[in-house]
């Protein structure tokens, strides 16, 4: 059977695509851990694991009527962010795919009550949490594969997305890394303090309550506790989380949901993001499955 080997709630923050002589003038004399961070789970992972396809939960592509997996055979062009085109413009991108992948988790997502589809139509865009990370971490002739955040989706549809692409992986005898592109809280500093405000450190995140969630959730994360993260969600949306958090919760659907009891291991600090929380949190393949560890009392 095929398995999720390794997975990660990593931040695709637009700052580690500046030049690195930029990131440093911008952070105060040193580099930002999020861009370190990433070269060094490429070295300590990425490199290390083997693997078949990366399969991206791509918190910067909104859907609203159904969850959207891609299924072409390939992907190319350039890439300028409509976002922030100064900052990332003419991005080449080639990325392979894996369209039995998408395929399969579209079938095993109608076993369920849910809205899912693989699509393969040559003009659907991509977007930059899939192709920032893919810059550090993509790996020549491997399959990248972007999946969506329905807008209008519950925890449980995201769960139960996560639960479908999981079953698709051993079904294909697929060893898959899964990649929740995306940040924790998720609101911007005014426009007008934002060049005062560009450096990772924590005291810029937007208010000291957002602060403080981001960072028992990572806290919990680290513990294995994921059974936490997911039973508080109704109040840690107070402080919009990016994407309704629902790129981590179809990584947590994927790996057991409540039952995951997978510690993280941080490749950077927790970082500001000109005012949203940022962090990569990597969780390695237990030994005895995603769903093993203590006894939840």
């Amino acid at each position: 059977m095929g398995d999720i080997v390794g997975a990660g709630l990593l931040s695709h923050a637009p700052v580690i695509m500046f030049p690195e002589q930029v990131r440093v003038k911008e952070n105060g004399g040193r580099d930002f851990t999020l861009a370190t961070g990433l070269r060094r789970l490429r070295e300590e992972v990425i490199d290390t694991t083997a693997h078949d396809t990366v399969v991206v939960l791509d918190s910067h592509w909104a859907t609203t009527t159904e969850t959207v997996i891609t299924s072409h055979p390939r992907r190319t062009g350039l890439f300028t962010s409509d976002e922030m085109p100064g900052a990332i413009n003419r991005l080449p991108y080639d990325l392979p795919g894996d369209p039995e992948l998408g395929r399969a988790v579209e079938e095993f997502a109608a076993k369920r009550p849910l809205w899912l589809a693989a699509n393969d139509d040559p003009y659907l865009p991509v977007h930059y949490a899939t192709l920032n990370l893919w810059t550090y971490l993509g790996r020549s002739g491997t399959p990248w594969v972007s999946v969506s955040i329905c807008q209008t989706a519950t925890t449980e549809d995201y769960l139960r997305a996560g639960e479908a692409i999981a079953e698709a992986v051993a079904h294909l005898d697929r060893r898959v890394l899964l990649l929740a592109s995306g940040g924790l809280s998720h609101r911007f500093r005014p426009l007008t303090e934002l060049r005062d405000r560009m450096a990772g450190d924590p005291d810029n995140i937007v208010t000291p309550e957002a602060r403080a969630a981001d960072e028992q959730r990572i806290a919990w994360l680290e513990e294995g506790r994921h059974d936490r993260v997911v039973a508080t969600m109704p109040e840690y949306r107070r402080f919009a989380p990016e994407a309704r958090f629902g790129h981590y919760l179809m990584l947590a659907g994927a790996l057991g949901g409540a039952e995951c009891a997978a510690p993280g291991r941080r490749f950077s600090a927790y970082e500001s993001g000109i005012g949203t929380g940022q962090v990569h949190v990597w969780f390695d393949r237990p030994g005895a499955g995603w769903r093993s560890g203590r006894v939840r009392m």
